[in-house]
């Protein structure tokens, strides 16, 4: 297995061109960073290798041998929660802070559905993370049954997703500080969007004090305003409605260092891609860019709470 992951990460450093460094490792935890090998590299490569790197990270840690050879570790310094570089890439960061509030049954004796852990699994006795016998069962609104210990440790760090079929079972929130949330529609079109006009969202986050979801809780916080960028047809209002529900969950923004500036305690983007330019094309966090509405989609259904959506 250890070969299999160090494969795929020299693949995910050539594809992107980075080097991975690490930093902060303390308590089995430790903070990770994608950097460009070459000067004048494109950032957007860097958050895209933080993502691909992330998501090799929760394969491995959802599988039975890393849960039973290291039970109770947490692996990147919260998981995603650390992961929490400025990456200017249409406006993201690498990754988000959660607060997974668990919505998971005591042992629930109601027959599996379609889709869900087949009552006929000739291992339905155990736990699909420690491949050991069920301690405190718990079963999610999926139907599949965990540990209460392996479940909790999962969701530190995947946040409140089934590690068996990915399904949401809770609120992803993350440390966004209080702020709001505005936009209005011109006629403007954008590039690549000519029969339509152009949404143009506008983010305010005031300065405040960390609380204790904060990196350092009590010191002061810088905060921003920032302009992003949609078009005004029928997809583009269904991005907007999404990242209107990711704002309320907090997902938006998060606190840290600023990867343009380098100032610590500032309001910086988290991992939701924003196109804050009307122009320039993806290297300029602009348009046109044919498949960046799909791809937002994409990462907001991953996070946001869909039921309600």
């Amino acid at each position: 297995m250890i070969s299999s992951i160090n494969d795929e990460l020299d693949t995910i450093k050539a594809k992107f061109g980075v080097d991975f460094k690490e930093s902060g490792v303390s308590q089995g935890k430790v903070d990770v960073k994608a950097c460009h090998r070459s000067s004048g590299g494109n950032v957007a490569m860097e958050s895209h290798a933080v993502r691909a790197l992330l998501h090799l990270y929760q394969r491995f840690t959802t599988t039975p041998m890393s849960f039973t050879q290291h039970r109770g570790a947490s692996g990147f310094s919260g998981s995603p929660k650390n992961l929490r570089d400025d990456f200017w890439t249409e406006g993201a960061s690498s990754g988000p802070v959660l607060n997974g509030q668990s919505k998971y049954s005591n042992d629930n004796t109601e027959a599996p559905t379609a889709g869900g852990a087949s009552g006929e699994d000739k291992n339905e006795d155990t736990c699909p993370i420690c491949m050991d016998t069920f301690t405190n069962k718990k079963q999610l609104k999926c139907k599949h049954e965990f540990c209460e210990e392996c479940l909790q440790q999962a969701e530190k760090s995947i946040g409140p997703i089934c590690p068996v079929c990915k399904d949401i079972f809770g609120t992803m929130e993350g440390d966004q500080p209080d702020g709001r949330m505005s936009w209005m529609t011109s006629s403007f079109s954008l590039p690549g969007f000519s029969k339509c006009g152009t949404i143009e969202i506008t983010y305010s986050i005031p300065s405040g004090r960390q609380t204790k979801n904060h990196p350092k809780p009590g010191q002061p916080y810088h905060g921003i305003t920032r302009t992003a960028y949609l078009p005004d047809n029928r997809e583009g209002r269904e991005v907007l409605r999404l990242l209107e529900k990711a704002f309320d969950q907090k997902l938006v923004f998060t606190v840290g260092m600023s990867r343009t500036s380098g100032l610590d305690n500032q309001v910086t983007w988290n991992d939701i891609h924003h196109k804050t330019s009307t122009s320039g094309g993806p290297q300029r966090f602009g348009y046109p860019d044919p498949d960046y509405l799909k791809r937002v989609k994409e990462e907001l259904k991953h996070k946001i709470t869909l039921a309600d959506s």
